[in-house]
């Protein structure tokens, strides 16, 4: 017992502190506060998502019919673009491609003699904004030569969207 006593001596002296009771005694006098909620309530998150949702809604509502408008202008503007390349082709080379050759003949022109040594009319041949490739027709329906889309259907005739766009 006296070995326990000397252990318990050594360790109180040397590692072993006592616990500060000025500080038990002071947290013990001070006032429960209660602790701060930090995050947000399902109320908040719920209100949250109905207005992101109702702006979202909106925006679609204004901006999809506006997508199909702006995807019939551009393939107007291509059409346009591809007719002026066909003009320069025909200034160059006194004939309009054959429908065999057809819009390809843009960008690799014959190498016939009297022909320019351009190497294209345009860089690459775009696809209309519905991801197909332009048509071109050799005689026309009115004039020379036809370039066209097939429209948002991607079949002959239809209106809107789906109707087809024609050089003029």
């Amino acid at each position: 017992m006296i070995m326990i006593s000397r252990k318990f001596l050594w360790n109180l002296f040397t590692d072993f502190k006592l616990p500060d009771l000025r500080f038990r005694i002071e947290s013990r006098d001070k006032p429960v506060t209660k602790a701060k909620a930090n995050g947000f309530t399902l109320t908040e998150m719920l209100v949250t998502l109905f207005i992101l949702g109702l702006v979202t809604t909106i925006v679609v509502i204004n901006v999809l019919p506006n997508q199909d408008k702006a995807m019939v202008a551009k393939a107007k503007a291509d059409v346009s673009t591809l007719a002026q390349a066909m003009e320069s082709y025909r200034l160059d080379n006194m004939t309009y491609p054959s429908a065999s050759e057809g819009l390809q003949a843009l960008v690799n022109p014959p190498t016939a003699a009297g022909s320019s040594a351009r190497p294209g009319y345009i860089k690459k041949l775009p696809t209309d904004p519905w991801g197909r490739p332009y048509q071109y027709a050799n005689p026309g329906r009115i004039g020379a030569f036809d370039v066209y889309s097939l429209g948002a259907d991607g079949a002959p005739g239809g209106d809107n969207e789906n109707a087809d766009i024609y050089s003029d």
